[in-house]
């Protein structure tokens, strides 16, 4: 969409209407507008009213009713955006999306302290995503959701390997999230029962909890840094790794979505509230919805005003996620799916310290 241009004056009126909607769901009159610049000078009522006439008809504010205020539309959200994250993130540009990385209103102490209390005892991926779609929910009042990253459930819980005859070996891998991957691997080199034996017991002993991808890398990093006695060990687990052993199963994405009591408690118009909750209950939909606005290779917090290119009735709703990351891989995506009446600076940096955490709480330390 093309560029919105607003004069600093206009901003700052405009500005001063989101945070009032924000702050209180109502139309924002005139009145309310002028008692909030009552000190400053050269805007009075009635520069005000012209003020908000103009951006009316650049399509940045609505009026519901002819005699009620106005109050902002996606545009106008969107613009917000843009110059809260500005400061920080000069080349972000809002047209669907925004990018944002600013750090310019950081957390408080007892927001933070709140997350960080929540996400006491967590110790798989699994319990860190379930976890993060009910803090979210909680502290946005909207619907909180946490997508895992195709390979994101694989992470190693137990390892065992059953030799079936000469050059066949069977993998059987048990991952923390419950799931049991059989793997027939065909060996290039024979391995004896004690090999297998000290394998899967080296595997297991070191690389319990690591993702899965992540552990096929670190064994071929360790063959190459080792050339003392256990060089031939790492070589047959390198070899049961390339030939199988370790590979990503094709598994559906798992999901976490919690709050949507919060979107039916905010909704009062009953049909729009049955259309938005049939485009929710769809989680396929949710999953399409962050894989297509969270990029697992970023590092930024994206924010998506206006969801109604996934669904019409989406359209009063924002996104706002960010990619979580693990060792170095992609973990997943999280993020918070609130109406535009959402405390947009608190709740991206919420979303930024929760996917920041997965690395403090999750990543195992270096051997």
């Amino acid at each position: 969409m093309p560029e919105i241009r607003v004069s600093p004056r206009e901003r700052l009126v405009l500005t001063a209407i989101i945070e009032l909607y924000i702050a209180t769901g109502e139309p924002v009159a005139s009145q309310a507008v002028a008692r909030y610049f009552a000190n400053k000078d050269g805007l009075s009522s009635a520069t005000l009213r012209n003020v908000m006439s103009t951006l009316g008809e650049s399509g940045l504010l609505d009026q519901p009713h002819t005699s009620a205020g106005r109050v902002p539309t996606p545009a106008a959200f969107r613009y917000y955006v843009e110059q809260i994250t500005r400061a920080d993130a000069p080349s972000s540009r809002i047209g669907v999306a925004s990018g944002s990385s600013t750090d310019s209103s950081p957390l408080s102490e007892q927001r933070r302290g709140q997350i960080e209390d929540s996400f006491t005892g967590i110790a798989t991926s699994a319990e860190y995503l379930e976890r993060t779609s009910h803090v979210l929910a909680l502290i946005s009042s909207g619907l909180g959701v946490a997508l895992a990253s195709s390979t994101a459930s694989q992470v190693l819980e137990h390892i065992h390997f059953s030799r079936l005859s000469q050059g066949r070996v069977l993998a059987v891998l048990v991952t923390q999230a419950g799931a049991v991957f059989d793997r027939l691997l065909t060996l290039d080199h024979e391995l004896s029962s004690v090999d297998l034996e000290t394998a899967a017991r080296y595997l297991n002993e070191n690389f319990r909890g690591w993702p899965i991808e992540r552990i096929r890398v670190e064994v071929a990093r360790r063959m190459d840094a080792e050339r003392a006695a256990c060089h031939q060990m790492l070589a047959s687990i390198d070899e049961l790794c390339r030939k199988g052993a370790l590979a990503p199963a094709e598994t559906a994405p798992a999901i976490y979505v919690d709050g949507m009591a919060n979107l039916i408690a905010a909704e009062l118009d009953r049909e729009r509230l049955r259309q938005m909750l049939l485009a929710l209950e769809a989680k396929q939909r949710l999953i399409d919805l962050l894989s297509a606005y969270v990029d697992g290779r970023q590092q930024e917090v994206r924010v998506v005003v206006g969801l109604d290119e996934a669904s019409p009735a989406m359209q009063d709703l924002v996104l706002i996620g960010a990619p979580a990351r693990l060792g170095g891989g992609n973990l997943g995506a999280v993020a918070v799916i609130a109406p535009t009446r959402i405390q947009y600076q608190e709740m991206i940096h919420a979303v930024r310290y929760i996917a920041g955490l997965s690395h403090r709480l999750l990543d195992p330390p270096a051997q």
